[in-house]
């Protein structure tokens, strides 16, 4: 058991996020699978791009065609606020 999600504008880009395998089912493949999936989505709609950050699955990414950035000064982040109550 396991869960991810893709976010995507199904047009140009999508965002491999939050992907995860509870630790009894770890070691069966079902991340490969997962990571598969999404891949697969992605590559029907023909976008132009797929992200994704990861602290310790570099390899397990690696194995579907993601690198890392070449140019990441290119690129930028904008961390979320907290809540305003109105």
């Amino acid at each position: 058991m396991g869960f991810g999600r893709i976010i995507t504008d199904k047009a140009t880009f999508a965002y491999l996020a939050d992907v995860f395998i509870l630790d009894a089912h770890r070691g069966r493949g079902l991340s490969k699978k997962m990571v598969e999936a999404f891949c697969q989505i992605a590559d029907h709609f023909g976008l132009r791009r797929m992200m994704l950050a990861t602290q310790d699955a570099h390899e397990l990414y690696k194995q579907f065609g993601f690198e890392q950035l070449t140019n990441p000064e290119t690129i930028m982040n904008r961390k979320g606020g907290e809540l305003v109550d109105s």
